[in-house]
């Protein structure tokens, strides 16, 4: 059996906040957005439709903690939610806290400028309340 390993991409493109029953959990590395990815740690896993019933059933009770979590912390004024893997093909479901007057919005986030990385010390605050909303040790 293979082991789950992180797309080469989104380990360049994230940092870890922890793991969840079935899935990873990034932050994407843009301070701009609060931008949560969940990859599931199924070994081959590209598509929603693939995972047994009883993941996509778990990916989608993780997804709601996420998505629950970004507006607590953040009371955005739109969540948008992406599965898309053009550039990626591991299975990975993008969760972003949208603000009007955000640097893309109304568009989506996806394509429209580089990434500003965070600062270590903003990344830092950012990654202990992400985990503390989460329920996931430090």
């Amino acid at each position: 059996m293979n082991e789950f390993q992180l797309h080469e991409r989104l380990a360049a493109d994230t940092l870890g906040v922890g793991d969840f029953a079935l899935s990873r959990i990034l932050l994407m590395n843009d301070a701009r957005y609060p931008w949560v990815i969940l990859v599931p740690r199924l070994p081959g896993a590209r598509e929603l439709h693939e995972l047994s019933r009883l993941d996509r059933i778990r990916l989608l009770d993780e997804s709601g903690v996420v998505a629950d979590c970004l507006e607590r912390l953040f009371r955005p004024d739109k969540l948008n939610l992406g599965v898309l893997g053009n550039l990626v093909p591991q299975l990975h479901v993008h969760h972003v806290a949208r603000c009007a007057g955000d640097p893309a919005w109304p568009g989506p986030v996806w394509g429209h400028s580089p990434a500003e990385p965070y600062p270590a010390e903003l990344a830092e605050e950012r990654l202990a309340a992400l985990r503390g909303c989460l329920g996931l040790a430090a």
